[in-house]
C-alpha cells in the first residue's frame, strides 16, 4: 500500500441517525429554509434602518450601549457570580464548537445592540463598526462607494467579532494577512468596566496584539476600527486548472500567486485574489481575480458572470468546469463575488440538500438558499450533534505555504474529504510574539511566497463528509482530528477554535503562544472574570465546579508556560 493510500476500513452498521440525516433535507425545506429567508429579510431591514440614521445617532446610541454593558458589569459580584460571558444563545454563532462552556453558571453581558456601522471615514480609510456588523451588512454599504474592507470574509452571517477574536480569511488575505490583521484599532471594555482603544502604538499595545485569536477572554469587545480599501465595479477572474499528483497540485497553486524571483510586493506581479479548489487526488483549478473598472469589464468580447443570482450554478462547480473547457477568464460584479460561496455554504449545501445544486431547485427555491448555520444547529439535537463531529469534517489547517503538498497528502490519507479549499495568508512578525507566529528565522530561507515581515500560510479548508463515510465504513471522527491537530504541532501549523477541538491543555498551549495572551489576563484583570480561551474551546460540557477548578488553576500555576524573557515584550 503506497503512503497515499488510504488505510482498509470494515463497514458501518447504520443507526436511527443515519436515517434522519438523510432525510434531514425535509426538514430543512419545510421550515429552516422559510425561516431562513424570514430572519434575513428582517434582519435586511433593520440594516437599512440603521443605515439612515446619522453618524451622530449612531455615535450617540453605541455610547449608551457602552454605558450599559460598564453598568452591567459593575454588578457582577465576583464571589456569587459565574464568569462573564455574552447573552447569545449557544446555537447562534455560525462556528462548529459546541458553546458547551455557557451550560455552567454564568454572568451574562447583553451585546445585541451592537450591531452598527457607526462610520466610514473616507479620509481616514477606515470604518468604524460594532462587533455584530456581518460581511454582507457592510459590503452592502461599501461597495457601492467602491470601498471594501481590505479583507472580506466570504459568507454573509460572519461578524466582526468573530472574525477579530476567532479567526477570518479571505483570497486577499495573501496581501493583507488575516481578518484581524487588517484592524487599526479596538474599543475594549475591561472586566474592571474601564473602556479603552488599544492601537499598536499607543499604551495599550500588548492588548492590541493580544486580541485576535483570544475568543473574546480579555475583555468585550464594542468597537473596532478596520482598514478599507479602494475597488473596482468588477473581479476579473482567472481559472486555471491543474492536474497531477497532489503535490504537483500544491506547487500550480503556490505558483498562481507567488513570482519565483521573490517579488512578493510587486502589485504587477501579485493578482488581488487568490483561491484554490482541489477536486480530487489529481485535479484542481486555481483562481486569480484582479479589480477591474466597468468599463473593461464591458467592453466587446469580455464575458460577465453575475454569480449571485439564485439561479445560477453553485460557484465551486461553476469553476469545476475549468476542468474540461480549460482556462477561462471572466468578470464578476465585486461584491457577488465577495460571497461566491454563500448561497452553497462552500460545498456543504451538497450534503445538507443533495439535489440543490440542480436547475429545478436552484429557479424555484434557489432564492431561499442559504439555510442559516444557526438555524441548522438549533433544529439539531445532541445525537445529531454528535454524529455530524464524528461522520463530518469541518476544520481549517493553517500551514506554511512549502508545505501545503504535506497537508493535502495528510487529509487524503487520513479523511479523504473533497473538495479542498485553498486561500494564503501572510502571518507577519509583531512587536510582541503573539498566539500564532511565524517559524523562527523563516526570513532567512526566502522560501516562495515570504517576505523579511511576514511568512506566506495557507488555509487548507477541510469541509465536507470523509470518503470512508460516503462509502458507509467505518471512521473515528474524533481520532481523525487527534491525528490532524499532532500534525499541525509538528508542522508549526494552527487550528482555528471556531471548530472542534480535541486538543487537552498542554497540547493548546504546544500550538500556540500563551505569554503575551497570559500577560495580558493579568495585566488586565480578566483572570476571574473571564473564561481562558483553551477552556472556553474546550470539547464537551462544563460544569460549575470545572469552571472554578479551572480559574483557580490559572490563579495559582497554570499549564500555559509564561516564561518572563523578551518574547512577550515589544521588540527593540
Amino acid at each position: 500500500m503506497s503512503d497515499l493510500a488510504a488505510p482498509l476500513r470494515p463497514k458501518r452498521k447504520k443507526v436511527w441517525v443515519d436515517y434522519f440525516v438523510q432525510f434531514r433535507w425535509i426538514l430543512v425545506i419545510f421550515v429552516v429554509l422559510p425561516i431562513s429567508w424570514t430572519l434575513y429579510f428582517l434582519t435586511y431591514l433593520g440594516d437599512v434602518k440603521s443605515e439612515r440614521k446619522s453618524f451622530k445617532q449612531r455615535q450617540k446610541e453605541h455610547e449608551e450601549n457602552v454605558k450599559k454593558v460598564v453598568a452591567r458589569l459593575k454588578q457582577r459580584n465576583a464571589s456569587k457570580d459565574g464568569l462573564v460571558c455574552t447573552a447569545r444563545k449557544p446555537w447562534i454563532a455560525v462556528g462548529m464548537r459546541n458553546v458547551d462552556y455557557k451550560r455552567a453558571r454564568h454572568f451574562e453581558v447583553d451585546l445585541s445592540a451592537f450591531r452598527n456601522i457607526i462610520e466610514i471615514d473616507k479620509e481616514r480609510m477606515i470604518a468604524r463598526v460594532e462587533p455584530l456588523v456581518n460581511m454582507g451588512q457592510i459590503t452592502r454599504v461599501t461597495v457601492p462607494m467602491n470601498l471594501a474592507l481590505a479583507v472580506v470574509a466570504e459568507l454573509d452571517d460572519l461578524t466582526v467579532g468573530g472574525l477579530i477574536n476567532g479567526y477570518g480569511i479571505e483570497g486577499s488575505s495573501h496581501i493583507y494577512g488575516l481578518f484581524s490583521d487588517t484592524v487599526v484599532a479596538y474599543e475594549i471594555v475591561l472586566a474592571d468596566g474601564r473602556v479603552v482603544r488599544a492601537t499598536k502604538d499607543n499604551e495599550f499595545s500588548d492588548l492590541f496584539y493580544a486580541i485576535p485569536w483570544s475568543q473574546g477572554t480579555l475583555g468585550l469587545l464594542v468597537s473596532a476600527e478596520i482598514k478599507l480599501i479602494p475597488i473596482k465595479e468588477y473581479m476579473k477572474l482567472t481559472y486555471k486548472p491543474a492536474v497531477g499528483n497532489l503535490k504537483d497540485l500544491a506547487q500550480a497553486y503556490v505558483d498562481s500567486f507567488t513570482p519565483r524571483d521573490g517579488d512578493q510586493d510587486n502589485p504587477e506581479k501579485v493578482p488581488d485574489f487568490v483561491e484554490g479548489m482541489v477536486y480530487t487526488a489529481t485535479e484542481g483549478v486555481f483562481m486569480t481575480g484582479r479589480y477591474a473598472s466597468k468599463e473593461e469589464a464591458k467592453k466587446k468580447g469580455n464575458v460577465i458572470n453575475s454569480v449571485g443570482w439564485w439561479f445560477k450554478p453553485w460557484f465551486y462547480q461553476h469553476a469545476q468546469t475549468a476542468l474540461k473547457k480549460g482556462e477561462f477568464v471572466e468578470y464578476i460584479p465585486t461584491r457577488e463575488y465577495y460571497h461566491r460561496h454563500t448561497r452553497c455554504l462552500y460545498w456543504e449545501g451538497k450534503l445538507i440538500l443533495p439535489f440543490g445544486d440542480q436547475f429545478w431547485f436552484r429557479f424555484l427555491l434557489g432564492w431561499m438558499m442559504p439555510p442559516k448555520v444557526s438555524l441548522l444547529k438549533a433544529t439539531q439535537g445532541e445525537a445529531i450533534r454528535n454524529y455530524y463531529h464524528e461522520m463530518h469534517v469541518i476544520q481549517d489547517m493553517l500551514v506554511p505555504l512549502y508545505k501545503v503538498g504535506d497537508a493535502l497528502e495528510f487529509v487524503h490519507k487520513e479523511m479523504e474529504v473533497y473538495p479542498l479549499w485553498l486561500c494564503p495568508h501572510k502571518l507577519f512578525k509583531f512587536p510582541y510574539k503573539t498566539m500564532i507566529y511565524p517559524e523562527a528565522g523563516f526570513e532567512l530561507h526566502r522560501r516562495q511566497g515570504d517576505t523579511n515581515y511576514a511568512q506566506m500560510y495557507t488555509d487548507v479548508g477541510v469541509y465536507y463528509a470523509p470518503g470512508p463515510v460516503l462509502r458507509g465504513e467505518v471512521f473515528d471522527g474524533a481520532g481523525a482530528v487527534r491525528t490532524m491537530e499532532s500534525w499541525l504541532i509538528e508542522n508549526h501549523g494552527y487550528q482555528p477554535q471556531y471548530a472542534v477541538s480535541e486538543l487537552d491543555e498542554k497540547s493548546f498551549w504546544r500550538m500556540f503562544d500563551a505569554g503575551l495572551y497570559e500577560n495580558c489576563r493579568k495585566k488586565y484583570g480578566a483572570v476571574g472574570t473571564f473564561m481562558s480561551v483553551y477552556y472556553k474551546s474546550k470539547k464537551g460540557r462544563k460544569t460549575e465546579k470545572e469552571v472554578q477548578e479551572a480559574e483557580q488553576a490559572h490563579l495559582e500555576t497554570p499549564i500555559a508556560e509564561v516564561d518572563d524573557d523578551e518574547d512577550d515584550q515589544p521588540a527593540d
